[in-house]
């Protein structure tokens, strides 16, 4: 399983503008771009869906740029992966648009298994604000057999 490139710089970036700017000082594009080497361009494709979700917001003018639209302990890691990238998939079907994992609609063996990955995966980015990151503190969750997980140890896949 991997993030996308689009995840991954929207969480940099907006945790870029939680470090750099205030509720006033706009960041721009052209500094997050030079402190997180992302491509000005995909920034630019990135905040117009973190704008439309209401992660952040514009500021026009000299000093323009982005502002956070609510403070760093209420914006969500899921939001903002989300806002630019839909879901983290796990499965390679879509059962919502009535898409099986193999022919004629069927779920694969595994299917429940990838549908596990995906709600934990989802409740760790949900669990977790820009606020954490930038404190580096993250969420351990209970594994069903009721064991904590501590989620500082793993690693995801680059």
């Amino acid at each position: 399983m991997k993030l996308t490139a689009k995840a991954r710089y929207a969480v940099m970036a907006v945790t870029d503008i939680a470090v750099n700017g205030t509720n006033t000082a706009a960041v721009s594009l052209s500094d997050i771009s030079v402190r997180q080497d992302i491509s000005l361009s995909f920034l630019e494709q990135l905040f117009g869906k973190l704008r439309r979700a209401g992660i952040v917001d514009s500021v026009r003018g000299a000093q323009g740029g982005y502002i956070l639209a609510r403070p760093t302990h209420e914006i969500r890691i899921g939001a903002v992966i989300y806002a630019v990238d839909g879901s983290v998939q796990t499965k390679r079907c879509a059962e919502h648009e009535g898409m099986g994992c193999v022919d004629k609609g069927a779920k694969c063996l595994a299917h429940d298994l990838w549908q596990a990955m995906e709600d934990h995966i989802k409740a760790f980015f949900d669990a977790i604000s820009i606020q954490d990151v930038i404190d580096q503190r993250f969420p351990a969750m209970m594994s069903e057999s009721g064991a904590e997980v501590d989620f500082n140890v793993l690693e995801m896949a680059e």
